[in-house]
Order: structure tokens, then C-alpha cells, then sequence
């Protein structure tokens, strides 16, 4: 019997004798796979995978059932269905897996595990920044502005000079100013106050970005696919504003509804909070 018919086993001998009493360890047992389906509801959430999912999960009641009723050649074929698929998956998802065990690794154990940090600057932060970004859009001032959330932008931030000043608007369009000795690079913002600017941003590698983007939104993306930042970007261009969140761009975003959407992603207690198409969905009435 295979790892899989053990593992299908081991499940049904669990549900027939699941009124036996439960013990703390028990209680602590699904408290961690509940945990985890948790994380896993979310990132399919979030790579909008659902039907890759469902998928597996009706290939995983029929292979229970086969088991069951001692159905040998159904099961057999179920299983090697499961174990190349299992390598099929890999090879599909290797993207996101990869950005997962890099949030992983860079996110504090407090914030992977749902905690965030409440912070009365954060809020001024979002005024402020979507000021100088509607100002800058109007003057044609390229800006990129990064928001750090859970994982750990240190490593951008040194690639940069550190700062330590609420960015407010004038500060932010002065950075920017196309003379000036910060204005080439990006702006990370922590806790509501600027800790680096002129920080080099890594580019996306996604073949499928229109060409007509620059070097500016390129890099704006390829940080939103290796953490869970929020980047605003202000093309020098042709003035309008996008915003880049988890490898999305979401172009042509006016000002107010910049506000609304920063404020629904990094805003924990906010009631506007949602994810980041259905915010765009109600915002816009768009579901692009």
C-alpha cells in the first residue's frame, strides 16, 4: 500500500473512532491544520487558483471513496493520477510558492501569523502621499512609492539611503524633483514614516507586462511579487497613477479612489478593508 492509501487509511481510521475522548494534543493538532487550511483558503484566494483546487479536492473525495469500498484498480490509477499531478502542480505554482517561503522567511512569526502592529502614523501617511501623488501626476513627476507591510524590506532599504521623517508633502515632491539627488529610486515607507529613499527596487520578471511600461513600474511590480507591499507608482509620461499589489497593476487610478484603496490594504480596522479586486470591483465597477 502506498503513502497515499496509508496516509486515506489513517484519515478513515481517525473518522471511525473520532468519539473516543479528545485530549489537549488533539485541540492543538486541529488547531494547526485548521491554521494551515486557513493560509491555504487564502493563497488560493489570492492566486485565484479555486478551480485548481477544487479539483484536487474531488480527486481526494474519490480516492477516499475508492479506498473505502475496496475498489483496487480505481484506486491504483488514483494514485499515480495524484503523484504526477503533485509535480504538475509544482511546475504551475512555482512562482507563488516561491514568494510564499520568501514572505515566509523575511515576515516576523507575529505578523505570519495574522498580527499586525497598529500605527497612528500610518494614517497621516496615506493623506499625505496621495496628496504629493496627485500633485506629482499633475506636474508629470515620477515617483515610486513603496508601503512595507508584513515581510521585511530591509535589504531594499540599505540599497538606499536611510531616512527617518514622516513623508509629508512636501518632502515626497521634493525627493521626486527630477534634480534632485534622491529623486532616482524608490521611497519604502515603515510604520506610517519614511525609512529609505533612492532604494533600487527589484525588476519583474514577468514576460506578459506590456511593453510600454517603463523601468519605473517594472520595478514597482517585480516588489509586489516578492512581498506583500503596496507600491505606488506615478508615471513621469504621462502622469497617471498605478498602484502594484501582489505582481497586479492596476493603472489610470484617480486620486480618490488611490485613498480608499491604500487605505482598504493597510488599514487592518478599517470597515473598507477587502482584498484587492473586490475593492477595485466596488471602487470602479470594474473587474478588471
Amino acid at each position: 500500500m502506498d503513502r497515499v492509501q496509508e496516509w486515506l487509511g489513517t484519515a478513515w481510521y481517525y473518522i471511525q473512532n473520532s468519539a473516543q475522548i479528545v485530549t489537549v494534543w488533539d485541540v492543538l493538532d486541529m488547531a494547526i491544520v485548521a491554521f494551515l487550511i486557513y493560509k491555504l483558503l487564502t493563497f488560493v484566494q489570492k492566486t485565484n487558483s479555486a478551480n485548481v483546487i477544487k479539483g484536487i479536492m474531488i480527486l481526494l473525495v474519490a480516492m477516499l471513496l475508492a479506498y473505502v469500498m475496496h475498489l483496487s484498480v480505481l484506486s491504483y490509477l488514483l494514485n499515480r493520477i495524484f503523484e504526477l499531478g503533485i509535480f504538475i502542480l509544482v511546475i504551475l505554482f512555482q512562482p507563488e510558492i516561491r514568494r510564499i517561503l520568501e514572505q515566509m522567511g523575511n515576515s516576523k512569526l507575529t505578523d505570519f501569523m495574522g498580527g499586525r502592529q497598529n500605527n497612528q502614523d500610518l494614517d497621516s501617511a496615506i493623506t499625505q502621499t496621495v496628496l504629493a501623488c496627485t500633485d506629482m501626476s499633475e506636474s508629470r513627476t515620477g515617483a515610486l512609492i513603496v508601503f512595507e507591510r508584513s515581510v521585511n524590506l530591509d535589504a531594499y532599504i540599505k540599497t538606499g539611503t536611510i531616512v527617518d521623517a514622516a513623508p509629508v508633502v512636501e518632502l515626497l515632491k521634493n525627493i521626486f524633483y527630477n534634480k534632485a539627488p534622491l529623486h532616482d529610486g524608490a521611497v519604502i515607507i515603515r510604520d506610517g514614516r519614511i525609512a529609505g529613499a533612492a532604494c533600487m527596487l527589484p525588476l519583474s520578471g514577468n514576460n506578459n507586462i506590456s511593453r510600454s511600461l517603463g523601468m519605473r513600474h517594472r520595478a514597482g511590480i517585480g516588489m509586489s511579487e516578492r512581498s506583500d507591499a503596496v507600491v505606488v507608482i506615478v508615471s513621469e509620461e504621462t502622469g497617471d497613477i498605478s498602484v502594484a499589489i501582489e505582481g497586479m497593476l492596476k493603472r489610470g487610478v484617480a486620486p480618490e479612489t488611490l485613498e480608499k484603496l491604500i487605505r482598504a490594504e493597510l488599514l487592518p480596522d478599517d470597515k473598507q478593508k477587502k482584498g484587492f479586486f473586490s475593492g477595485i470591483r466596488s471602487l470602479t465597477g470594474s473587474g478588471r
